[in-house]
């Protein structure tokens, strides 16, 4: 596991919390907890949360990502935005 992964999940949950939930209990969502299916967010929220990974974490989201697999719940953003940023980083080498 990345020593980056930690402080992503952390950086997505406390978005989503504040954001999405307008709560600071952060008992309120799992980090594995399907978004999609607690109702958080719909295709908007998703759009949403696009945006905010491409403005913390430097990355570019394209239209093919924009899947559940990547946005249906904090760990799989962090998965989302680690495998991206590894991308990156393998690019630029």
């Amino acid at each position: 596991m990345s020593a980056e992964l930690p402080r992503i999940t952390a950086d997505i949950r406390a978005y989503i919390l504040e954001n999405l939930m307008f709560s600071d209990d952060g008992s309120v969502l799992a980090d594995d907890a399907s978004l999609l299916e607690q109702g958080v967010i719909d295709s908007t929220g998703v759009l949403e949360l696009a945006m905010f990974l491409e403005t913390q974490f430097g990355i570019s989201v394209r239209a093919e990502d924009l899947l559940p697999q990547n946005f249906d719940s904090v760990n799989s953003m962090a998965g989302f935005v680690q495998r991206a940023t590894a991308g990156r980083a393998a690019a630029a080498v």
